[in-house]
């Protein structure tokens, strides 16, 4: 019976956390549409025409969403041997996420909650999130961007400091009566001039003035350039490493290994054993 339900539980795991069998693309595919159908909801119940002529269709389907996407979470935390590593995973309050706001809004019955329940829907949007499970290249991104992130943090550092630098010059070379009223204004301007952005309620009027923007702009071009290169570099670098594969450890929820792998370079653990 327990080596039953071992092969049982083995078998579920590689439909839900693997893609690489027929049983798993089948199984992403279905839940990748599950979610494009419920963010599509989402959408459609903003409209209000919509949302007055469907209100009892769109609810009805937004609870069975609802209830598969609570099945999936069971399910994912029942196959695992760590059912918390999956839970605190990223992916894990993700899919938290998408469940809680129809749950939690049933119990918003007053109607001064009505905007509390309106803020809890919108929430749903989110289940897009859940589309990155699906993305290949995401594994490399994800892993570029923690490469980077020491580096990419010194960086916005040195940017907050020189836009609260260049903002307070503003405020002291324009002052009150070009719009610069005060030091936090001025280095929010500086902060969208310096991204390119633009803010249209005040600009310099002072020849200096301008002769400032004018740097803080052609520099902003420069400034956007660099957290590009410098995640650029990590994803190469990441691309020079062996292949990898969607086969996630059931003890430590690792889904990095190499094509073939038998043992998980994580925990040590086999890659096709549950228990």
């Amino acid at each position: 019976m327990s080596s039953s339900l071992s092969s049982l539980r083995q078998r579920w795991h590689e439909i839900i956390y693997e893609a690489d069998t027929p049983a798993g693309k089948r199984f992403d595919v279905l839940l990748l549409l599950l979610i494009v159908f419920s963010v599509l909801l989402v959408m459609l119940e903003s409209i209000e025409s919509i949302r007055i002529t469907y209100a009892t269709l769109l609810d009805q389907l937004e609870w069975g969403i609802t209830l598969l996407f609570s099945i999936e979470y069971v399910a994912r935390i029942l196959v695992v041997q760590r059912p918390l590593k999956y839970i605190t995973s990223f992916f894990g309050v993700i899919d938290l996420l998408s469940l809680l706001p129809k749950y939690i809004s049933f119990f918003f019955m007053s109607s001064g909650s009505l905007v509390a329940i309106r803020a809890l829907r919108l929430l749903r949007v989110f289940r897009i999130l859940k589309l990155s499970r699906f993305i290949g290249e995401s594994n490399f991104l994800m892993a570029a961007l923690r490469a980077s992130r020491a580096k990419i943090g010194v960086f916005l550092f040195t940017v907050l400091i020189l836009c609260i630098i260049f903002g307070t010059i503003m405020y002291l070379v324009e002052g009150e009566e070009n719009g610069f009223t005060n030091i936090p204004r001025s280095v929010y301007w500086c902060i969208v001039t310096l991204t390119t952005v633009g803010y249209g309620d005040i600009a310099p009027m002072t020849s200096l003035g301008r002769f400032i923007a004018s740097l803080i702009m052609i520099m902003g071009y420069g400034i956007i350039a660099v957290p590009t290169g410098i995640v650029t570099s990590e994803m190469n670098q990441q691309h020079k490493d062996p292949d990898t594969n969607t086969q996630a450890c059931p003890h430590c929820m690792n889904d990095t290994h190499l094509d073939n792998a038998l043992y998980c370079h994580n925990c040590g653990k086999k890659l096709n054993d549950t228990f």
